[in-house]
Formats: structure tokens, C-alpha cells, sequence
């Protein structure tokens, strides 16, 4: 049984919806954060405060935490977001090109994350951990959402398209071409929503790794009714749309072209002249030298019976990237770069041809029986395994812990 909960939001005024929502903070570099921050309503002021302070400013820093704070006091003040006095569930819908995806913002439970109801496939760092931390407690409020799913119910199915058959709050489409869209669920419909969440057993994080953390460590800090759940939006597994996470790599390792393509074919069998992106699950595609190689791993190169081991991330990785390239830990590395597939193939061609790179990777996506595999069995997932389109927007929904 999930314990998900309806809650009061602060949330933008809907006429304004379109001004205040903002990208990911962790997507945006400090030039796109400056951008945006121009607007004096939107949330990236939150979020990436050093965006509104003078350049060179440690966004990790107090005065940064304050400045946030003090940002996220004048929006209110200004009427941009408002405090909605009833607890309910927020139903946020995005739509990008053919693809439409429909979830709830609530309030998941704290408990659940700590015993492992709430499960996780990827390794945390401290010092993420520490940021989120900081900000959560200096803001006195959660302001990103953690990006949760689960496996679908023809219950929350069926009210979903109830709710969303509804008049919404705001629709809005954003600079990329994205739709968003809010609805608050009516009363009559809240204990009916909570009931379905109950009987889904098990939720997963998509992405949120450190958010959840920070939500965890703030209520082990403050023991307090506010800080035991955190703000999470919650998406049915049939509807999310997961792309490749791709990389690139700046040098081969002091191999000769010749002498790496022979290394390759040791544990891979490679053909050339394929198309860009992989046919299929079980292989990927290499930019080398100005054309495309399809990899397919030999016979026996890795246990088929491992969740972890048999992901397309984790071949390249353990039988190519390290073995060969001398990538051992890809987090930390800075001879690789990490592309989210929604810039396509056409990103990795130009990272080698006109930006110095020495080769490329295209990966098939991993899907989410794959993650749900890997996280039911308390394993994690190699870093930057999944990229999800589109991105839930900060600003939409805010809960607070007073």
C-alpha cells in the first residue's frame, strides 16, 4: 500500500502559470539560468538563485540559500504564487509532439522511502545530498519534485481520465513546445484518488535521487507531521517516454584508430555503415572516423541472468568503456560527456567531427521493466542511464513545511 497524500499548495496564480514554471535547475547552465532569471516571476530564481546574484557566486553558499529564500518571499508578496487553503491532488499533464503524459503532484511518504517501499536504483553523493538539504531547510519549503512511477492501475486510470475531463486551472505551452497543463482535483474526488494510490504497491523513482534524500534527512532532523512526506509527482509506467542517454568521449585512451577498432572487435562483433541509432535492445551504435558501427556483444561476455549486468549502459560501460577507453568511473570523469537522446544522433556526429571528440555511443533506451528489475532487486543502475521527456517543471506546485 502507497501512502500518497493530498496537500495545500503554493502555487503559481493561474494567469501567470506560464511566467512563474521553470526547467529543472539541474538542467540549465548558468548563462540559460541568467536567461530566464530576467523574468522577475520565474521560479529559476528559486531554484538557482547565483542566477540573480553577481557572477562567480558559490550557488552552494549561504548568502545563495538566503538569496533563494528572499526570491521565493517576493514572488508571494507580489501575488505570482498563492497559498490554496484545501489540501487536494494536482493532476499536471505535459504534451510534446505525439506524446502525452498525465500524473499527480502529492505529498509520498518519508517512512516508505526510509524502509524501501519507495524504491531506488542509483548511488547518491553527499555533497548533492548536502545542497538539496540546505535549500530545503533555508527555503522552509519543498520545491522540486521527485519524479516517481509506478506500474498502472485501471483505478487511477479511470480517475485520472475523470479529473482531467475537467476544466483546467491553466494550460500553457512553454519555449521548448511543450503543453502544460494543471488541474486540481475537485473535493468529492480526494479519498477516492488516496484509495487508489493504496493499492498501488510498490512506487519507483524515475528521478530524484538526491531530492528524496534531502526530504529524508530533514525529517530525521525535525521529527515533525510537515517533514514526513516530500512533494512528488507520480506517473503510471504506460505513459512515461524514456530516451537514450548517450556519450561521448574526448580521446582513445593513447590507442591507435586501427588498434581500438581491434580491441572492440574482441568483445563485440562490428558492423559498419549502419544506420545511427540501434535497432533493438542488446546493441548500440559507435560514431568512429566518420561512420557509424553497429556493436553487438559476443557470446558469453556478460551473465544474461544479472539485472544490472545485462543492460545496454552497463556492456558499454564495463566491456568497453573502462576495459578499453580507461573509464572507470564515468562519474567522475571528465574525458566523458553524457548527451540526453532528445538532441538525437545528430549531437554525437558533430561532438566527434566538429568538436574534437574521438568517438561516439548510441544506445538503445533502457526501459522501465529494466529499472523496475534493477531497483525490486536493491541493485543500482550505472549513472545517466535514463532521460526522460519531457521534464516536470518546477514552480507548478510547492509544499510547504511550516
Amino acid at each position: 500500500m502507497a501512502d500518497v497524500r493530498p496537500f495545500p499548495a503554493l502555487r503559481p496564480r493561474d494567469d501567470l502559470a506560464g511566467d512563474v514554471i521553470a526547467p529543472p535547475y539541474d538542467v540549465l547552465t548558468e548563462a540559460e539560468a541568467r536567461d530566464l532569471a530576467k523574468n522577475k516571476r520565474s521560479f529559476v530564481q528559486v531554484t538557482r538563485p547565483e542566477a540573480t546574484m553577481r557572477k562567480g557566486t558559490d550557488p552552494h553558499s549561504d548568502a545563495a540559500y538566503q538569496r533563494a529564500r528572499k526570491n521565493l518571499d517576493a514572488l508571494v508578496e507580489t501575488g505570482a504564487l498563492q497559498q490554496d487553503e484545501a489540501p487536494t491532488y494536482y493532476f499536471y499533464g505535459q504534451r510534446m509532439g505525439q506524446h502525452h503524459q498525465v500524473g499527480v503532484i502529492a505529498a509520498a511518504s518519508v517512512e516508505e522511502y526510509d524502509r524501501g517501499q519507495i524504491r531506488k536504483h542509483e548511488h547518491t553523493r553527499p555533497d548533492k545530498e548536502d545542497d538539496r538539504t540546505h535549500h530545503m531547510e533555508v527555503l522552509d519549503v519543498q520545491v522540486g519534485l521527485v519524479f516517481l512511477t509506478y506500474r498502472a492501475t485501471n483505478t487511477l486510470r479511470a480517475l485520472t481520465a475523470k479529473v482531467t475531463a475537467l476544466e483546467p486551472a491553466w494550460r500553457v505551452t512553454t519555449e521548448d513546445e511543450v503543453e502544460h497543463t494543471l488541474w486540481p482535483a475537485p473535493p468529492d474526488m480526494i479519498d477516492r484518488i488516496r484509495a487508489g494510490f493504496a493499492r498501488a504497491e510498490t512506487l519507483y523513482i524515475a528521478d530524484g535521487h538526491h531530492r528524496s534524500a534531502a526530504a529524508s534527512r530533514v525529517h530525521a532532523n525535525r521529527q515533525d507531521e510537515q517533514s514526513a512526506t516530500f512533494l512528488a509527482g507520480l506517473y503510471p509506467d504506460d505513459q512515461l517516454q524514456v530516451l537514450a542517454y548517450n556519450r561521448v568521449v574526448k580521446d582513445l585512451h593513447g590507442h591507435e584508430p586501427e588498434a581500438f577498432l581491434d580491441l572492440v572487435q574482441t568483445f563485440f562483433t562490428v558492423l559498419p555503415h549502419s544506420e545511427p541509432q540501434p535497432p533493438e535492445r542488446g546493441s548500440f551504435t559507435m560514431y568512429f572516423q566518420g561512420d557509424w558501427h553497429l556493436l553487438s556483444p559476443r557470446p558469453g561476455l556478460f551473465d544474461e541472468a544479472d539485472p544490472v549486468a545485462r543492460l545496454d549502459v552497463s556492456v558499454l560501460q564495463d566491456h568497453l568503456l573502462a576495459p578499453i577507453l580507461g573509464i572507470e568511473d564515468p562519474r567522475t570523469s571528465d574525458r566523458i560527456a553524457f548527451v540526453g537522446g532528445l538532441r538525437g544522433h545528430q549531437a554525437l556526429r558533430r561532438a566527434v567531427d566538429e568538436e574534437g571528440a574521438a568517438v561516439a555511443f548510441h544506445l538503445y533506451p533502457t526501459g522501465l521493466d529494466q529499472l523496475f528489475e534493477v531497483a525490486d532487486a536493491g541493485l543500482v543502475m550505472p549513472p545517466k542511464s535514463t532521460w526522460f521527456e519531457p521534464k516536470l517543471r518546477e514552480g507548478v506546485a510547492i509544499r510547504s513545511l511550516k
